[in-house]
């Protein structure tokens, strides 16, 4: 009988061993670059996105295309390339959806909500985050846009997409109301005012610079 006990402790030790190391691989999973997440968001008009997290980072994997604040109030649709130069206010406007609406930076600062309840638009500093653990400005970009030509100018370089994040290169709109940019850049507003984050078609450069509040980006997702 000693010894049948022996076996069976020793049985339940081994299962227990087996147990520790698969979920201490899974757990290392999770921080992998690009790893697909079943959980999609919904947002209040209905758009169904898809995410993906990056490290610790869970990113919608699309741009954003609410038109409507997070409490239901309508975000102002601007078409007037005067009227869009001269806004003080929230505003959007549409390109080709294929792309997500493009957003002044007043919308993305409004105390009403872009983004669907329980995410946000990155501070300079979330994005920051996401470029270091990508290898830095230098690299990050090629590793975060759409491979091929599609949508991104050739030669696209360096394009791989291995995060997962596929950028796109969404045009802008500019302050004068003008439209700009496609298939060259993807344009990716910060909540931190004036500070707007840029891929390129010809480099795999992922960076920041300073941009006028009235001009109209590409908005993607952070869950809190």
């Amino acid at each position: 009988m000693r010894h049948g006990t022996k076996i069976f402790t020793c049985s339940l030790a081994v299962l227990a061993l087996l147990f520790l190391l698969t979920s201490s691989c899974k757990k290392k999973s999770g921080d992998e670059t690009g790893e697909s997440q079943a959980v999609t968001v919904t947002d209040i008009d209905g758009n169904v996105y898809n995410t993906v997290k990056i490290g610790s980072q869970l990113w919608m994997a699309e741009n954003l295309k609410t038109t409507r604040y997070r409490n239901g109030d309508p975000i102002t649709h601007v078409t007037d390339n005067t009227q869009w130069s001269n806004l003080l206010t929230g505003a959007y406007c549409d390109y080709n959806l294929i792309y997500g609406r493009l957003y002044n930076w007043y919308a993305v600062s409004d105390g009403r909500h872009i983004c669907p309840a329980g995410w946000h638009v990155p501070t300079d500093a979330e994005w920051t985050q996401l470029q270091a653990f990508l290898g830095g400005f230098d690299v990050a970009g090629g590793k975060m846009k759409e491979a091929g030509t599609i949508h991104w100018n050739g030669p696209n370089t360096g394009a791989t997409n291995e995060s997962g994040f596929t950028a796109l290169p969404g045009r802008m709109r500019s302050w004068d109301g003008s439209f700009s940019s496609i298939g060259i850049y993807a344009n990716l507003w910060s909540s931190t005012e004036s500070w707007g984050w840029y891929v390129f078609y010809n480099s795999t450069y992922f960076g920041h610079g300073t941009s006028k509040n009235v001009e109209g980006f590409s908005v993607r997702c952070l869950k809190d």
